[in-house]
């Protein structure tokens, strides 16, 4: 097997970026996961965040126990968009600090499921090889 050599990516220069292709998150330190997630009530509910019962609740109010339990860090009123919470190191909060892989990874959400596909720059990804140091 050929082993290509690819540039870190600056996950704020979406120039850097390397094209997506298949094995390339094998040896990545998931930067996606440093990137603000926005969600929608139906990935809350399949992260166990928030019952079904919420969906007839208003989503500020939902936004706001959710913010208040560190869950949520903002919430776009407009769309009824929630961006998770990031840690101090900019990690999403379910990315596992020691293995790099996402805690919660069978329930993700949606963004997360389509990424590259959606993002800021479809079909790229903030590539930084496991041995790179932030």
């Amino acid at each position: 097997m050929k082993t290509r050599l690819i540039a870190a990516a600056d996950p704020d220069r979406l120039e850097t970026w390397a094209r997506y292709s298949n094995g390339l998150c094998r040896d990545c330190r998931a930067t996606c996961c440093t990137l603000p997630v926005e969600v929608r009530i139906e990935d809350l509910i399949r992260l166990g965040v928030a019952d079904a019962f919420e969906r007839a609740e208003p989503a500020k109010q939902v936004a706001r126990r959710l913010q208040k339990a560190g869950i949520v860090e903002h919430f776009n009123h407009k769309r009824e968009v929630f961006t998770l919470t990031r840690l101090a190191n900019g990690d999403c909060l379910y990315l596992d600090r020691t293995s790099r892989l996402c805690t919660v990874y069978a329930k993700r959400p949606d963004t997360c499921r389509n990424h590259p596909q959606i993002g800021p720059r479809p079909g790229y990804c903030a590539y930084q090889p496991k041995s790179a140091t932030r």
